[in-house]
């Protein structure tokens, strides 16, 4: 199947309008595990992806310790060189033996290491896009650690770098030292605040973005309830969080029931609703989507191709001021085109 692409950034990849989240695929036994997961399972969702035309795949070392990349790298063992998705990894989040939350650190050497053993793991010689996940916390300068990324794609090891979780003033430090590729910010109808600054810098200066989370993990499929957050196992991380529980956890799930009328005008299931929201905005390439089960995969392909009506988003505008979810007017719930000068 052929999906519509779009070109991520400046860089010579053209990437399909959904991609192939891999988190749940680290399973459970670390700090933001999504508890217990099969391997074959996440095998199989994302195998299902790509035949369906799906061209990416977003990991991490930090989901489930290596896990994820080693799942992703089984899951693409057997697909044809030819028509395997390209390849998405991260650096800076490192766990020690004797803790289990994982540190931010980005000195140079660290970030070496960590990138040799995802190609180990994913079994690939080169990574398509090499990210870092997070600002570091061990005091590493932007400047050292963007310049290390930069050498990397200098010496071929990565096709393209780009930013994970940081804001304007980091893009623009950044930049000044080479360019940045891709930025990969967090975006759903329930916490919008990449549209408000982060956006515009992008389309500004090139950079792609791909953006996490438009399902809001879950809460905007259509399929979470009060009962079923409540059944959540310890190990999953969503069963603490605020966005899942008492009145914000209320307010996201009845957001969530109004995306189905708009649903089933375009006859498409509800996640597929959630993901084109975040693909209407201007300078958005792609959206991360993930799925545990093969069959998840359906309930958000659709949106690769779904364009939401002004009258769609108007009526999602509307919904997010009614239930006062996520942060409620505090970020623009919709794109308004600039009057013409």
């Amino acid at each position: 199947m052929t999906l519509p692409m779009q070109r991520l950034g400046s860089t010579d990849m053209h990437l399909t309008r959904v991609g192939f989240g891999a988190w749940a695929a680290g399973g459970g036994g670390w700090q933001f595990g999504w508890g217990s997961q099969e391997d074959t399972d996440s095998v199989a969702a994302i195998r299902t992806a790509v035949e369906a035309g799906v061209n990416w795949v977003d990991t991490a070392p930090v989901y489930g310790r290596g896990r994820s990349e080693e799942v992703v790298g089984r899951a693409l063992r057997d697909i044809p060189e030819t028509d395997r998705p390209y390849v998405f990894t991260k650096c800076g989040l490192v766990f020690r033996a004797d803790d289990p939350a994982p540190h931010n650190v980005l000195d140079a050497a660290s970030i070496r290491r960590e990138l040799d053993a995802s190609l180990r793991r994913l079994g690939v010689d080169r990574i398509d896009l090499y990210q870092v996940h997070w600002p570091p916390e061990d005091g590493t300068p932007l400047d050292q650690y963007w310049a290390t990324m930069q050498d990397l794609k200098r010496t071929g090891k990565v096709r393209a770098v780009g930013l994970s979780n940081h804001g304007v003033g980091a893009l623009a430090n950044a930049e000044a030292v080479g360019h940045v590729d891709s930025l990969q910010p967090p975006l759903s109808l329930i916490h919008r605040d990449a549209t408000d600054e982060l956006l515009p810098w992008c389309l500004q200066h090139q950079t792609g973005v791909i953006v996490y989370s438009p399902m809001q993990s879950g809460l905007l499929t259509g399929r979470m309830s009060v009962e079923r957050i409540a059944a959540l196992p310890a190990d999953d991380w969503r069963a603490s969080h605020p966005d899942f529980i008492g009145d914000a956890g209320r307010r996201n799930l009845l957001l969530a029931e109004a995306l189905r009328p708009i649903a089933d005008r375009h006859g498409v299931p509800v996640p597929a609703v959630a993901v084109a929201w975040t693909l209407a905005w201007p300078g958005i390439t792609g959206a991360i989507v993930g799925a545990r089960r093969p069959a998840q995969v359906d309930g958000w392909l659709p949106a690769a191709e779904l364009r939401l009506t002004d009258a769609d988003l108007d009526e999602l505008a509307a919904a997010v001021l009614r239930t006062g979810a996520g942060s409620g007017a505090a970020h623009p719930t919709r794109y308004i085109p600039p009057l013409a000068s």
